[in-house]
Formats: structure tokens, C-alpha cells, sequence
């Protein structure tokens, strides 16, 4: 079952003992932009590892150039406050943080947004060295929206979290 079809993941388990999880984010073209069918296919993947008795660990990552660059702006860009409120925007996108598994985000590239608010869900976070973290909604005149400013404020500490979500600056690994 791990190697069920999926559109924007690739999956398998791998390692000596094939033990190990993997799920690659792979919507290249989008830098991994996190649209609905991408995470709702991350929660499938994610529901058949957590079930998986052979499977310890699991891994979660991207490209060498984007994790995961953001919410798909495109695929929000039109709905109003009320739509995404009342329609469960985001609803789902914190399966990441109940999965009983360890869950290790490997970052390299960009981890922007909704992108940095997934690696956080993670238990454990390895940065690669061109890893770039960041909160970037201010530029678009909102702020994160699925629990970015609660874990980003236990992750760098409060003063670093509201300089990151306040300007939209970005930090390495």
C-alpha cells in the first residue's frame, strides 16, 4: 500500500530493514506548494505509515530546492474570509502534529508559510545547508495561518518569531 498512486507524493519505505517511511513532496513545478489535493494526499500517506506495523519512523521531505514553499496562493487567492472560515480552509493540515510515529522533516531549500508551518509539525527538523526557513504571509497583508505563529514562538523564542512573521524575513538552517 505505501506504494499506492499519488499525484504530488512520492512514497515508499526504504532503509536495511525497509522501516523507514519516506514521503517526498513532489510538485516540482510549484516548488511543493501546498494545495488541497497535496495534503489530502499527505494524510492518506501519512494514515497507511501510521497503520504500517514494519514502519518506525517516517520521513517527510522535498526538493533541494523547496521543502515546501507555501500554501498554493493560487488555489486561495480567490476565496474570501468567509469561505475559509465556514468551508474548513486548512482543515487536515495538522495531521502531521496526532501521528503517533516520529516524523522527521528533512529540509533543504525553500520551507516557506504553510511549507515552514509543515516542517514545525514535524517531532524532529534536519536542515540542509541551503534550507530556508520563513513566515512570509505579512507580504501578502495576512499572517500564518495554521499554527505558524504558536510553533514558530516555541521553536526560535518570541522575540525572533515576531521579527520573522512581522517582516516576512527569512533564517538558514
Amino acid at each position: 500500500r505505501a506504494g499506492a498512486a499519488f499525484q504530488y507524493l512520492l512514497v515508499q519505505k526504504t532503509g536495511a530493514q525497509k522501516n523507514v517511511g519516506l514521503i517526498q513532496l513532489n510538485r516540482p513545478q510549484a516548488l511543493n506548494a501546498l494545495c488541497e489535493g497535496l495534503m489530502e494526499e499527505l494524510g492518506r500517506a501519512l494514515k497507511t505509515m501510521e497503520s504500517d506495523p514494519e514502519v518506525g519512523a517516517i520521513v517527510l521531505t522535498g526538493s533541494q530546492k523547496a521543502f515546501a514553499a507555501g500554501a498554493d496562493i493560487k488555489e486561495m487567492q480567490n476565496k474570501t474570509f468567509q469561505e475559509c472560515y465556514s468551508g474548513g480552509f486548512l482543515a487536515g493540515w495538522d495531521k502531521v502534529s496526532v501521528v503517533r510515529k516520529p516524523i522527521i522533516a528533512a529540509v533543504n531549500g525553500f520551507a516557506l508559510g504553510g511549507g515552514c508551518e509543515l516542517a514545525m509539525m514535524c517531532d524532529i527538523i534536519y536542515a540542509g545547508e541551503k534550507a530556508q526557513f520563513g513566515q512570509p504571509e505579512i507580504l501578502l497583508g495576512t499572517i500564518p495561518g495554521a499554527g505558524g505563529t504558536q510553533r514558530l514562538t516555541r521553536a526560535v523564542g518570541k522575540s525572533l518569531a515576531m521579527e520573522m512573521v512581522l517582516t516576512g524575513d527569512r533564517i538558514s538552517a
